[in-house]
């Protein structure tokens, strides 16, 4: 085989070793996911919040109201 030939073959050995290394795309993914996880849990916690302010608003003006308190 001539130089061009293998240098060829090094280069195109280098490039599947790294493109089959999957450890860092592992982690980066896990991340990425788990950030969107604590995104929808801080967005759900925040919806109930608001949802059991108004509730428990509406709870102390109807117990206000029943006993005639202003």
């Amino acid at each position: 085989m001539n130089r061009l030939t293998m240098i060829m073959l090094h280069v195109s050995a280098l490039f599947t070793r790294l493109r089959d290394q999957e450890r860092g795309a592992t982690a980066t993914e896990y991340s990425i996911l788990t950030g969107f996880i604590a995104m929808v849990i801080v967005a759900g916690v925040g919806l109930l919040g608001t949802s059991l302010n108004l509730f428990f608003g509406f709870l102390t003006t109807g117990v206000k109201t029943a006993l005639g308190i202003p």
